[in-house]
C-alpha cells in the first residue's frame, strides 16, 4: 500500500471525454479473456496484454494498472435465455440482435510494475483516489464500444422535421384495408400512401430493375407533400412501419403516425404485415444462388488453422474490409513490411502516445495477429477470429462511409487502403508496400489529321468492361432463353441449377481495354476544331501485382443500374506482354500544344478528367453528360460525378455544349474565402471545389472537405501526375506473365449490400476466407470473381 501511495500522482481519474481501452490490447489482439488477462494503464487508460505491458512501463514509466481477467461461465440451456425483441438494426449492442455471446465472470486487482505486485480490488484499504478511478474505468463505456454504438446509431432513423406539423387535406379520402393499386399504373406492390392527400402510388425503380415506376416521387415533385408510408408494413407495431421523407431523402420516424393514418380511416391495430420494409427487401434480394456457390456452403471443407490462416470476425457488415485484408496480407510486400521486418515492440516504440491512432502500429498489430498463428486456434465452430476494431477505427478515420456499419464496395476500400498506406510512408519507397501494385498506363490519341498525342497516368487497378457478345456459350444461351420464355408463358420458374449464364473469357475483357475507342468532341489542336478521335491504351510498366476489377455493374435501358449475371473464364496464368505500349513511333507527328494561333481561347474551357468520363461512359451514359458531370464536380471522382449526373438528367440544358461559363463559375468564388481555407491547411483547388459545393459558405465548405477526403487525395494525385517522371523511378516493371493468387467475390445486387468472400492460393492450395471461417476450398468459384489479384511470374 505504501508503494501504491508513492505512485498516486501517476493515477488519473477518467473524465467523460477520455477514451478507455479495457476490451483489447492496443498492440495485440489480447483481451481480458486471453491467458494473463488485460492490464489497463491508470494514467493513459490504454490496455495491454501480459506480454506487452512491460513495454508500456519502459516507454512511459506508468507503474499502476488495473488487471482485468474474464473467465467463461457454464452456458445455460437455450430455453433459459430470455428473448428480447430487437429495436435497432445492429448486432451485439443494446436494442440490437442478440449475438449469443457467452457470459463471463470478471475478477480485478491493482498491479504495480515492474515487479507485478498485486493488491485486491475492491478493498477498503485502497486509497480513495484509486478506488474512485477504478470505479469510473469499470463503469465507463469502453472506447471500442463507444465507436461501435456511434457507427450503428448513425444509421438509426431520425424523427422527421415534417411530422409534427404535417398538413393533411380534408378531401374525404378513406383508404380500404386491402386491394391497393397505384393511382397512375397497375402496380399492386411497393405502394406508398402519401400522408397529406391519401394518394396511393408506386415507389422507385430499384437497382435490379424491380420496384415501381417512380410515381410516388413524381407526385412529391409536383405537390411537395413530404411524407409517405409503405402500405403493407403497417401493423399494430407502428415503429416497424416504413415512413419515407422526400425532402429529407431518408427513412424517418413519424411520432404521430397513428393520428396521420386515422385521418384516412386506417385502423392500424387490425392490419397484418404483408410487405417487406426497404431494408428487408434489400436483405432478401441477396439470398440467391451466388451465396451458396461463392461461400462453398454445404461443402465438407477442411477447416484450417495456424500462421496465415487466421479469420477476421465480422464487425457488422465488415466483410468488404476482411476480404481485402486477407488478400493484402497474403502478398510478399505486406507480409515483409508489417510482419517479417517490423516487430510489435519496434512499432510500439515509434507509435504516438496513443498507439490506437497510429496507422503503422495498427497495421503491424493486424499483420502479427493474422500471420503469427497466435489467434488461429480451433473453437466450438471453426475459430473465433480476431476483431480488427482498432484498425478499422484508424483506417476509416474521417471517412463518412467506412466509419459507418454500412456495407461498402471492396474496390473502394482497396483503393482507400492503398491511399492511406502511401500517405503514411511519404517519400519512403522502401517502406511502402503498395509500390508493387502501381503501374503506368500510356494512352495514345489520334485525330483525323493523322497526328497523335500521348498521355501517361498511374493507377493501382485495371478496370475492365465485360463484352457479353464475346461469350463462348452462345448456343447454350439461346437454347436456355427459349426454354425460359416457354416456362414464363406457363407461369413456371427456372431453378437456379438450370440457369445458363454467359461465359466470357478474361482475354476478351483485357482486349476491350487495349482496343481502339472513339472519343467524340475531341478538340484537335492540329485542326483547330472539335472532331472524333481514336484512343488506344497500353501498359507503360507492368506491376508486381496486377489487380483486375470486373465491371459487373452496368446501366440498363431507362438508366437502371444492373449487376451482370455472368461468368468470367479466368486462366491460372496470363501473359499480357503484348499489351505493353510502344511510345512515340518513328514517323509519327505529335499534335501541337494548345494555346497558339486561333486556338488561344480554347484552354479557357473547363477540362473534364478523361479517366472519370471514360468510366461513366462505359456504364452507358452519354459522353457529353459525362464530361459535364466531371466538370461540375471538379474531377473529384467517379462517384461524385455519377451522383451529379443522376440528379441532373432532366436539366433543360443538359444537352447544351460545354461553355466557358463553367470556368467562370469557378473563378467567381470569393478569393478571400479561398485564402481563408488555404490558411487552414487545405489545398487551393480543394478549397475552390468545397466553396463551389457549399455556396461560398466557409463553415459548410470546411465540413464538405472533411466529409469528402477523396477530394484531397484526388488533388494530391493530380499534382503527383504532373511530376510523373520523378515517381516513375519507383514504379516496378518487369515481365508481363502472371499467375492468379487471389480473388474477391461479391454476392448481392449492389456493391453496397450483400457479402464479400476472399479465395487465396496459399501453400499450393486454394483457401476460402469467409470472415472468421478459414477452410480449404472444395469447389473453387473462380469464374464468379469481382476483383482478381495476379502475381508476376519471375523469369
Amino acid at each position: 500500500m505504501d508503494l501504491l501511495r508513492s505512485h498516486l500522482h501517476k493515477v488519473r481519474i477518467p473524465e467523460p471525454t477520455n477514451r478507455i481501452h479495457k476490451d483489447e490490447c492496443c498492440v495485440s489482439f489480447d483481451t481480458p479473456r486471453s491467458e494473463g488477462g488485460l492490464y489497463v494503464d491508470m494514467s493513459s487508460f490504454l490496455g495491454f496484454g501480459r506480454e506487452y505491458v512491460e513495454w508500456n512501463f519502459e516507454k512511459t514509466g506508468n507503474p499502476v494498472y488495473l488487471h482485468i481477467v474474464q473467465r467463461r461461465k457454464p452456458e445455460p440451456d437455450e430455453a433459459d435465455r430470455p428473448l428480447k425483441k430487437p429495436t435497432l438494426l445492429a448486432i451485439g449492442v443494446e436494442g440490437g440482435f442478440d449475438d449469443q455471446e457467452p457470459e463471463y465472470d470478471d475478477t480485478f486487482e491493482i498491479v504495480i510494475l515492474p515487479d507485478f505486485i498485486s493488491l485486491p480490488f475492491p478493498s477498503v484499504d485502497l486509497p480513495e483516489k484509486v478506488r474512485l478511478a477504478v470505479d469510473k474505468v469499470l463503469l465507463a463505456e469502453s472506447a471500442d464500444r463507444k465507436e461501435q454504438l456511434a457507427a450503428w446509431v448513425a444509421d438509426k432513423k431520425n424523427i422527421s422535421a415534417y411530422a409534427m406539423d404535417l398538413q393533411q387535406l380534408d378531401n374525404g379520402v378513406i383508404v380500404p384495408p386491402t386491394g391497393w393499386k397505384c393511382s397512375k399504373c397497375d402496380k399492386t406492390e411497393n405502394l406508398w400512401l402519401n400522408l397529406t392527400d391519401g394518394m396511393i402510388l408506386c415507389g422507385r425503380k430499384l437497382w435490379d430493375g424491380s420496384g415501381g415506376n417512380n410515381h410516388a416521387i413524381e407526385h412529391y415533385e409536383q405537390t411537395k407533400y413530404p411524407l409517405a408510408v409503405k402500405l403493407g408494413t403497417i401493423t399494430a407495431d407502428l415503429e416497424a412501419a416504413d415512413v419515407f421523407s422526400y425532402p429529407e431523402d431518408d427513412s424517418v420516424e413519424d411520432p404521430l403516425l397513428a393520428q396521420h393514418l386515422s385521418h384516412f380511416g386506417i385502423d392500424f391495430s387490425s392490419l397484418q404485415k404483408t410487405e417487406m420494409t426497404t431494408a428487408e427487401r434489400e436483405l432478401d434480394a441477396n439470398t440467391n444462388y451466388d451465396w451458396n456457390r461463392i461461400q462453398e456452403s454445404g461443402k465438407d471443407a477442411e477447416l484450417l488453422f495456424g500462421p496465415g490462416y487466421t479469420g477476421l470476425a465480422n464487425l457488422g457488415n465488415s466483410c468488404y474490409m476482411a476480404s481485402i485484408i486477407q488478400v493484402m496480407f497474403s502478398t510478399h510486400p505486406f507480409i515483409s513490411r508489417y510482419f517479417e521486418k517490423q516487430s510489435l515492440k519496434a512499432a510500439f516504440a515509434t507509435a504516438p502516445a496513443d498507439p490506437t491512432v497510429g496507422l503503422n502500429m495498427q497495421m503491424t498489430k493486424l499483420g502479427h495477429g493474422l500471420l503469427s498463428g497466435k489467434y488461429s486456434a480451433p473453437a466450438k465452430e471453426g475459430q473465433e477470429g480476431i476483431r480488427p476494431r482498432m484498425f478499422k477505427s484508424v483506417i476509416a478515420a474521417n471517412h463518412p462511409e467506412f466509419s459507418s456499419m454500412r456495407q461498402q464496395d471492396a474496390l473502394d476500400f482497396f483503393l482507400h487502403l492503398i491511399d492511406r498506406v502511401e500517405k503514411a510512408n511519404p517519400g519512403n519507397h522502401e517502406q511502402n508496400p503498395c509500390s508493387g501494385f502501381k503501374f503506368v498506363v500510356e494512352e495514345r490519341v489520334q485525330c483525323p489529321s493523322g497526328k497523335v498525342s500521348y498521355n501517361k497516368r498511374s493507377d493501382y487497378i485495371l478496370s475492365l468492361s465485360i463484352p457479353l457478345h464475346e461469350a463462348t456459350n452462345k448456343e447454350q444461351l439461346e437454347a436456355f432463353n427459349e426454354k425460359k420464355a416457354a416456362m414464363d408463358l406457363d407461369g413456371k420458374e427456372v431453378s437456379n441449377e438450370d440457369i445458363v449464364r454467359p461465359r466470357v473469357p478474361l482475354e476478351a475483357c483485357l482486349a476491350s481495354f487495349s482496343g481502339p475507342e472513339e472519343i467524340p468532341d475531341f478538340y484537335s489542336t492540329a485542326l483547330n476544331s472539335k472532331t472524333t478521335a481514336t484512343k488506344t491504351a497500353g501498359f507503360n510498366t507492368f506491376p508486381d501485382y496486377l489487380v483486375l476489377h470486373m465491371r459487373k455493374f452496368v446501366m440498363e435501358a431507362g438508366w437502371v443500374p444492373k449487376k451482370l449475371d455472368v461468368y468470367i473464364d479466368v486462366p491460372d496464368t496470363i501473359d499480357i506482354t503484348h499489351m505493353r505500349s510502344k511510345g512515340v513511333q518513328p514517323g509519327e507527328e505529335l499534335l501541337p500544344e494548345g494555346g497558339s494561333g486561333d486556338n488561344s481561347a480554347e484552354p479557357d474551357h473547363p477540362v473534364a478528367s478523361e479517366d472519370i468520363v471514360s468510366q461513366l461512359a462505359s456504364m452507358g451514359f452519354n459522353y457529353l453528360h459525362c464530361q459535364k458531370a466531371a466538370i461540375n464536380t471538379s474531377n473529384t471522382g467517379v462517384e461524385e460525378a455519377m451522383n451529379w449526373l443522376l440528379s441532373h438528367m432532366d436539366d433543360p440544358d443538359i444537352n447544351d455544349p460545354i461553355s466557358k461559363d463553367s470556368r467562370a463559375s469557378e473563378l467567381s468564388v470569393d478569393e478571400a474565402s479561398v485564402q481563408t481555407l488555404v490558411s487552414f491547411g487545405f489545398q487551393e483547388d480543394v478549397a475552390i471545389t468545397a466553396l463551389k459545393a457549399s455556396g461560398g459558405n466557409i463553415e459548410k465548405a470546411t465540413d464538405w472537405i472533411f466529409s469528402h477526403p477523396e477530394a484531397s487525395s484526388s488533388a494530391s494525385a493530380d499534382s503527383s501526375n504532373s511530376n510523373a517522371n520523378a515517381d516513375d523511378a519507383y514504379i516496378p516493371d518487369g515481365s508481363g506473365r502472371y499467375k492468379l493468387m487471389a480473388f474477391v467475390s461479391h454476392m448481392g445486387t449492389s456493391t453496397h449490400c450483400g457479402h464479400y468472400v476472399a479465395h487465396v492460393l496459399k501453400d499450393g492450395r486454394w483457401t476460402i476466407f469467409n470472415d472468421s471461417k478459414v477452410a480449404a476450398s472444395v469447389d473453387l468459384p473462380k469464374e464468379m470473381g469481382y476483383l482478381y489479384f495476379f502475381q508476376r511470374i519471375s523469369n
